[in-house]
């Protein structure tokens, strides 16, 4: 069994560069602390995460983030369905995090092959509808509590460590 130490000495000693492979868009925030928690897991998993350039989110990202080097966040301004439009035209894969007729369980998500964006709705509301018809794909986290939902930075990192291929 490998000591704490031993295991702290094989991770990397920095931030990872941007590898824009996994994006995770929590494109219609609603709560800023969960921002900066899912940016750790990006961290994690070796992801980026975009955002809409709002005046309160780098505070957001600040907040939960207790990792010391700079993380990869990628800013959009403008419409985020022109952003997303803009992803899948340029090859990207986008997958959203909703419950829909069509959604695929968790579990069957297969890993990512090629750039994916993994696309988060608000917390209450989820994917309005423009942001609903540029998905390539949906998946739905099952649970059996008597919730509703996850909040985005829990649904984020089960879809972030499946599409690695981490779990």
């Amino acid at each position: 069994m490998r000591t704490r130490p031993e295991i702290r000495r094989q991770r990397r000693p920095r931030s990872h560069g941007c590898w824009n492979h996994l994006l995770a868009a929590p494109l219609w925030p609603k709560h800023g602390v969960n921002l900066g928690t899912l940016l750790r897991t990006c961290d994690a998993v070796g992801a980026c995460m975009a955002v809409p350039r709002r005046p309160w989110v780098p505070d957001a990202l600040n907040h939960g983030n207790t990792l010391r080097h700079r993380q990869c966040v990628h800013w959009i301004d403008g419409r985020v369905d022109r952003w997303l439009q803009r992803q899948r035209g340029g090859g990207s894969a986008i997958v959203g995090v909703e419950l829909t007729d069509e959604s695929i369980r968790l579990a069957d998500l297969p890993v990512a092959r090629k750039r994916t964006v993994i696309v988060l709705g608000h917390e209450s509301t989820g994917i309005p509808p423009e942001g609903l018809e540029l998905l390539d794909m949906a998946v739905e986290i099952p649970m059996v509590g008597t919730g509703h939902s996850l909040n985005v930075a829990v649904a984020g990192s089960l879809v972030l460590y499946k599409l690695a291929g981490l779990c």
